[in-house]
């Protein structure tokens, strides 16, 4: 059933028909200023744009504007530096050609002078002053090379005669002769000789060796080396070489005379040199023997030498660490190679304690409890072993650099020591007498090895040895 219409419910709908007539009217009324914003929103996105790319021009032209003053810039101070250099390249020319022509004209005017002066000067020495070199005395030199200088003087320096040196001095002289420049006089051969012999002789500091000799330290620590060098290289091979057949056959008779023991070619024995602990290995330098000893920390490298009878060096093996023992640098050595190779097969090479016993190698007993026999080899083979010894003695009572640390490398050393060598064997052969006042005491301590016996046949040949010393009277008796 349809409720009845009043008058009220006509007036509420009338109301809403009017609602719905006005929302309807501001719809449509609403749309054109929608349509109105948008259009202003794209007008000033499009100014901002155009904003933006005129920026971008603008700041564009600044940067070429800058890059363009930076380049004009840089090339007005490049041509301002070349500038520059090129009028102070001038200058320094300029400079050292007036240099040079002041330095000519000094030079013209002490010839000039020179020329001049009367050869009143015996002597031979000229009182011209060298250019760029120091004035020093030589005036201890020149009293030592003067003809009439004492015989005796010169040995004592020297440790050798004036014969021997001239002799030294004419084999070295196509090594170690230099020739004049223009700006100085080379030094004399002789001169250069005596450097060398002189500081190996005394031991002295390089500064001691300058002041006597005239010369700067740098020069003669160089000429030392020079003159060592080429000892080693002309001397060595004449004066220090393994002999011959005929050479060994001598020897062996020599050193069978001396104790009754056949077929010795050598006696061996190895010395230490004290140096200065080095930079790098310096544990395999230390010498423990010679520290306990000292009580003070001693380093050293190591000398191996065989000598013949009369004393001169046949073979030597030098340069390494002084905490090897004896067998040790003898297996490093080039003589234990040659023996492996069969040369040294059926003679014997005598040693200390300190090797092991080898086919080639013969040393004493060693053990406890000896008996007569035993007793009597030792008192034998230790003539011989005192030959050796008494060698290396000579060697560094002569040679005074090898009685304490030097201040030459370590690298240095080996030639160094090896024309100490050379020169002991030339004062040897030449019978060059030693003073009482170059007595050296050798003192070398000696390490009995881990394997003492290396061959089983020469322990038996060493046993047929001794009971032939003994029972056939060839030993003698200071041993009971």
């Amino acid at each position: 059933m349809k409720e009845p219409t009043t008058a009220t419910t006509k007036r509420r709908r009338n109301d809403d028909a009017d609602d719905q007539g006005k929302q309807k009217g501001t719809t449509i009324a609403g749309a054109p200023k929608k349509k109105q914003k948008k259009e202003v929103l794209k007008e000033l996105l499009t100014s901002f744009l155009l904003l933006e790319q005129e920026q971008e021009k603008e700041s564009d032209y600044e940067t070429h504007h800058h890059q363009s003053l930076d380049e004009n810039n840089h090339r007005q101070k490049t041509q301002t530096m070349i500038d520059y250099h090129n009028d102070l390249q001038g200058h320094y020319t300029d400079l050292q050609q007036s240099r040079l022509s002041s330095a000519n004209k000094i030079m013209a005017a002490q010839i000039a002078i020179s020329t001049k002066e009367t050869p009143a000067k015996e002597s031979g020495k000229s009182n011209q002053r060298r250019l760029w070199v120091k004035d020093r005395s030589t005036a201890w030199w020149d009293q030592c090379s003067h003809p009439d200088y004492p015989e005796a003087e010169f040995r004592k320096e020297f440790r050798m005669s004036k014969e021997t040196f001239n002799l030294i001095c004419e084999e070295l002289n196509k090594d170690v002769i230099k020739v004049d420049t223009m700006l100085r006089q080379a030094i004399p051969v002789r001169q250069r000789v005596a450097v060398c012999i002189w500081r190996l002789a005394t031991g002295a500091p390089l500064r001691h060796v300058s002041e006597r000799f005239g010369l700067g330290i740098s020069t003669c620590h160089k000429l030392v080396l020079e003159v060592c060098s080429a000892i080693k290289t002309v001397l060595m091979p004449k004066f220090l070489q393994w002999p011959d057949e005929e050479k060994l056959e001598s020897i062996e008779k020599e050193f069978e005379a001396v104790s009754r023991i056949p077929n010795v070619v050598g006696s061996m024995y190895t010395t230490h040199i004290p140096i200065i602990a080095p930079k790098i290995s310096v544990s395999a330098y230390f010498n423990k023997r010679h520290t306990e000893r000292n009580q003070k920390t001693s380093y050293s490298i190591t000398v191996q030498g065989v000598v013949d009878p009369k004393g001169v060096f046949t073979d030597v093996c030098i340069g390494w660490p002084g905490s090897m023992p004896d067998d040790q640098v003898l297996e490093k050595s080039a003589l234990y190679q040659r023996a492996n190779g069969g040369q040294l097969k059926g003679s014997w090479i005598v040693g200390s304690s300190g090797y092991p016993l080898m086919d080639w190698v013969l040393v004493p007993y060693t053990q406890q409890n000896l008996t007569w026999t035993q007793h009597a080899f030792n008192e034998k083979i230790g003539e011989i072993q005192h030959v050796g010894k008494s060698a290396f003695a000579r060697l560094k009572g002569r040679w005074g650099c090898l009685q304490k640390r030097t201040e030459m490398k370590l690298q240095d050393l080996p030639v160094v020591l090896g024309a100490c060598c050379v020169l002991h064997n030339i004062c040897e052969m030449r019978n060059e007498e030693m003073g009482p006042d170059v007595d050296f005491k050798l003192v070398d301590d000696e390490m009995i090895p881990e394997n003492s016996l290396r061959s089983m046949s020469s322990a038996k040949a060493r046993d047929n040895i001794a009971h032939n010393l003994l029972h056939h009277g060839l030993a003698g008796t200071s041993f009971l």
